[in-house]
């Protein structure tokens, strides 16, 4: 019973490590970062966790009961701790949550020596200790497998550390019921917490959607979490706003400047479009956009998540915003990572049009890296067109200019192709301040002599001329690297710019 238990124990520490990992990636953002933190606090909290192991010299079997009480309890009400700091006190979530980290390591660690020393009673030293750590192993695994395939899908973020924490209580039921002496206050305790995770599995997403509505300003119609990321909805008055872990993506009340910015462009310098590609864009304007144009075949669109583009095909608001875009017989969905998609693809595009998150993340990065444009231009046809949305030139024009150098650099390892010609340009959207664009084309033009030919809300051809020109507080710095797969230096630019602008 107990070296079962030990398989079950380990699934359980991992599962929190990578709850405490997502939560913090979806609050505070930096995915990489906050996963490698959030890993190294857990391994050195389980090192003082096993340090402190040899000071327990008695009754060593009720001591393991009691760790695995407190480790449902504090790991199961973990996320829904850190939901309920980052709403109501911001300011202290890293100190919190990283305090919340230590106290599950250090009772993780605690777990596997008492274990070990219980087992040893009955086997030798050397038996005892390889069983536990082979079982530790394959329950990290089981663990590992579980988090993303069905613990994250199916039970949600915020219950998932509840169910773990209920099963480390139904390991201190089993070793309770091996101790020879049961003692009724750690019964009543036991029960205690059983109550209190039963209450927190029931009324976990209530709450949890209470703080999110904390840390909205608008009424929340839809959320749900990913293995990609969380998924926010939010409406006031005839506003929808989409944000993908905490980041607006669009507001239903300006969003056609910034879609009409990003594709028409492209598409008027692009006359003979046929076949159109949009990476991301799952929410569907982007193609709403590009079918405005009737000699358009087919548009493909990829987007990793296929939760986004079920809600730009099914939720009434976003149908309504995209005009039905993503039910036309026209465009295509493959639910794909970007670059996987490029790799694999062997077909060519007469207009790319790259719809992606802003690079916050170094994961985010490799989206802008000259990797991903060479890959973008090899399916470019002769006359094409790419375009990208490029984050701001204002708050963050390092980040902007190192799109425009990584675009350009990807164009000249292409010496068989055309020359490569770069069209930076911009605009003011309200929701999210300056923004960028870079537009690439085969072929020499010149933008004044751009002019939309299809209904637009916003642009018209002197609006349109006038965003390619660039005031001087929007230039970056003397030397600005090329970002590239190994050397992610996008991220930094754009931390460091958004930084300067917070503070």
């Amino acid at each position: 019973m107990l070296l079962g238990s030990v398989f079950i124990v380990a699934a359980c520490g991992l599962v929190y490590e990578l709850v405490a990992g997502a939560v913090s990636s979806y609050i505070l953002g930096d995915a990489v970062t906050q996963f490698s933190l959030v890993i190294g606090v857990f391994l050195c909290a389980m090192g003082m966790g096993a340090y402190l192991a040899q000071f327990i010299r008695h009754h060593l079997l009720k001591v393991f009961i009691e760790i695995e009480i407190w480790i449902g309890l504090v790991g199961g009400m973990s996320s829904i701790a850190m939901f309920v700091v980052s709403a109501f006190a911001g300011s202290v979530f890293t100190v919190v949550f990283y305090g919340i980290c230590i106290a599950i390591g250090v009772l993780i660690g605690i777990e596997i020596p008492l274990l070990v020393r219980i087992l040893k009673q009955s086997e030798g030293v050397s038996e005892a200790l390889s069983r536990v750590l082979a079982l530790d192993y394959l329950g990290a695994l089981a663990g590992a497998i579980l988090f993303p395939f069905l613990v994250l899908p199916y039970i949600g973020l915020s219950r998932a550390s509840v169910v773990f924490g209920l099963m480390n209580l139904v390991i201190a039921g089993v070793g309770l019921a091996l101790l020879e002496i049961r003692r009724l206050w750690i019964i009543v305790r036991l029960a205690v917490a059983v109550l209190l995770l039963l209450a927190a599995l029931i009324y976990s997403a209530r709450l949890v959607g209470f703080m999110e509505d904390l840390l909205y300003q608008d009424e929340i119609v839809f959320t749900r979490t990913t293995p990609y990321q969380r998924i926010v909805l939010t409406r006031w008055r005839d506003d929808m706003r989409l944000y993908l872990n905490g980041n607006l993506q669009f507001s239903s009340i300006d969003e056609a400047r910034y879609h009409e910015a990003l594709v028409i462009p492209a598409m008027q310098a692009c006359p003979r479009a046929r076949q159109v590609l949009i990476l991301g864009g799952g929410d569907g304007m982007a193609a709403r956009e590009v079918l405005k144009y009737p000699e358009v075949e087919r548009i493909q669109l990829v987007d990793i998540d296929p939760a986004v583009t079920d809600l730009g095909r099914v939720r009434p608001e976003l149908v309504r915003l995209n005009q039905s875009a993503l039910l036309s017989p026209k465009v295509r969905i493959d639910n794909l990572d970007a670059m996987k998609f490029l790799g694999h693809s062997k077909g060519f595009f007469d207009v790319i049009i790259v719809d992606l998150p802003d690079p916050s993340s170094e994961t985010l990065s490799k989206l802008y890296s000259r990797s991903f444009y060479m890959l973008c231009l090899r399916r470019l046809s002769a006359e094409g067109v790419l375009v990208t949305q490029a984050t701001s030139p204002f708050f963050a024009p390092d980040a902007f200019w190192c799109i425009a150098e990584t675009i350009a650099s990807a164009g000249a390892t292409h010496p068989g192709l055309p020359q490569l010609y770069l069209k930076p340009y911009h605009l003011h959207v309200p929701s999210f301040g300056e923004w960028g664009f870079v537009m690439a084309t085969r072929r020499q033009m010149e933008p004044r002599h751009l002019s939309p030919s299809v209904s637009t809300r916003f642009l018209n051809p002197e609006a349109l001329a006038a965003m390619f020109s660039f005031g001087r507080d929007m230039r970056g710095g003397n030397r600005i690297e090329v970002n590239r797969l190994d050397r992610p230096v996008l991220h930094t630019y754009y931390k460091r710019g958004w930084q300067r602008y917070n503070q």
